[in-house]
């Protein structure tokens, strides 16, 4: 077992031999000399050089780890914990040693889980589709997310920039927003419609300069998922009450008629008759609202674009540009067809010849597009901006829910619908649906 002997223990250990020695070296001398005067300035030029050099080799043991000490803590301050000591004292000093190489090891540590943490907070917010931007007192961006440098940037890097020489390069309502220094939101016109933002603004301190934190948050989907969830509401408030209201006049209608019939009256049987009619048209036209409202939920599966797409063609007629060498793609079939059907019959319905409707399919990394053109008359400005929108129809007879329903079907799919105007005349409608099946494969 080591014993252990304190500082204070070894220097008095050390003071005692000293003395020890002094008193025996003087002994020896003053035997020889007989001289008590020259034994004792013997014994004093022999004994301090002997004494001097002894306890230089003690502490020059003690100066090294005090040296030691002194240059791990200045890594300390430099963030560099990776620097112990060995411990071969059973003394104070080694103690110290001991809490030296623990505070290493702890702040090892701690550095180790904040940079996990900062990790993990940068892949956060690299991967949100919130857009961040962090600028200085004097305007220059030092931090940004991969949204922001999209939004902004096309992608590219932004730290450094100026952030109001960037906001003049996009549409107005951004460098607005801004320059209001209010929370809130803005609509800005897009060439594939508009797009509504929320923007929040904070500033505070860091190091002692103000910096400003802008986050840009679209809420296009989310206002577009809310109108459509309150228009189901209504429509199956409306059909809930009118069918309350139907079940008894059909059943009326009915006995009228039956009674009419037993008592011969041919022009009065003729109005119920025609009432029930009515009643049962009312009652469908009902149920093709409620099937909206109760759009049930996509069961996507990997098929093939050409077969899809070619099987198609028995039911609506088409130009279809599409090889059989194309790509699988990912989606609930009944529902895409339902989609694909309803928009081709639609430019039909725009006067189209048979042999000018056309649906071709383009199949990229993470997505893919399907697109339905025709030479119809097309859509004025106003019918374009309310064209998916529920009860919104340019038909007579419409019931303003197909393009609503297409919308809808799409958007469950994780995609969006874009409806434009072709050159020379025709309309274009745009469908574009995330492809699982690359991002499954990676």
């Amino acid at each position: 077992m080591k014993i252990r002997l304190s500082l204070e223990a070894q220097l008095t250990i050390f003071l005692f031999v000293l003395i020890a020695c002094i008193i025996g070296l003087f002994s020896l001398i003053n035997l020889w000399f007989d001289n008590l005067l020259h034994s004792a300035l013997v014994s004093g030029v022999l004994i301090f050089p002997l004494s001097l050099t002894v306890l230089r080799l003690y502490m020059n043991s003690i100066n090294r780890i005090l040296l030691a000490l002194k240059d791990g803590f200045h890594n300390f301050l430099d963030n560099d914990f990776s620097v112990s000591l060995a411990n071969i004292r059973n003394d104070e000093l080694g103690d110290l040693i001991d809490i030296y190489n623990r505070v290493g090891e702890t702040l090892r540590d701690e550095r180790l889980h904040l940079y996990q943490r900062e990790l993990l907070l940068d892949t956060v917010i690299q991967t949100t589709p919130l857009c961040l931007i962090l600028i200085d007192d004097s305007g220059a961006i030092i931090y940004s997310n991969s949204a922001a440098r999209k939004l902004f940037h096309q992608g590219k890097a932004i730290n450094g920039l100026n952030f109001k020489q960037i906001l003049e390069t996009k549409q107005k309502p951004f460098l607005r927003s801004v320059e209001s220094g209010l929370s809130g939101l803005f609509t800005v016109t897009e060439k594939d419609g508009n797009e509504t933002y929320h923007l929040t603004q904070n500033q505070f301190l860091l190091n002692g300069r103000k910096h400003q934190l802008y986050l840009f948050k679209s809420l296009t989907k989310e206002i577009s998922r809310q109108e459509v969830n309150t228009w189901k509401k209504v429509i199956r408030l409306i059909s809930h009450e009118l069918n309350n209201s139907l079940a008894p006049i059909t059943s009326l209608a009915h006995s009228g008629q039956t009674l009419c019939e037993r008592q011969d009256e041919k022009k009065l049987g003729t109005i119920f008759a025609t009432m029930g009619e009515r009643a049962d048209y009312l009652k469908s036209f009902i149920e093709g609202y409620a099937r909206f409202s109760k759009l049930p939920k996509p069961q996507c599966k990997k098929i093939n674009a050409y077969t899809f797409l070619s099987g198609l063609l028995q039911v609506k007629k088409f130009k279809l540009d599409c090889t059989q060498e194309a790509a699988n793609i990912y989606c609930d079939p009944a529902q895409l067809q339902q989609v694909i059907i309803n928009l081709v019959k639609n430019a039909h319905e725009s006067g189209t010849q048979s042999d000018e409707v056309s649906l071709s399919i383009r199949v990229l990394d993470k997505s893919f597009e399907v697109q339905i053109k025709d030479r119809g008359k097309g859509m004025s400005e106003t019918n374009l901006s309310n064209a998916l929108l529920p009860f919104y129809s340019t038909k007579s007879e419409g019931t303003g829910l197909g393009l609503p329903l297409c919308k809808e079907i799409i958007e469950a799919h994780g995609g969006k619908i874009l409806i434009a105007n072709r050159f020379n005349g025709g309309l274009k409608v745009t469908l574009i649906l995330p492809n699982l099946i690359t991002e499954q494969a990676s």
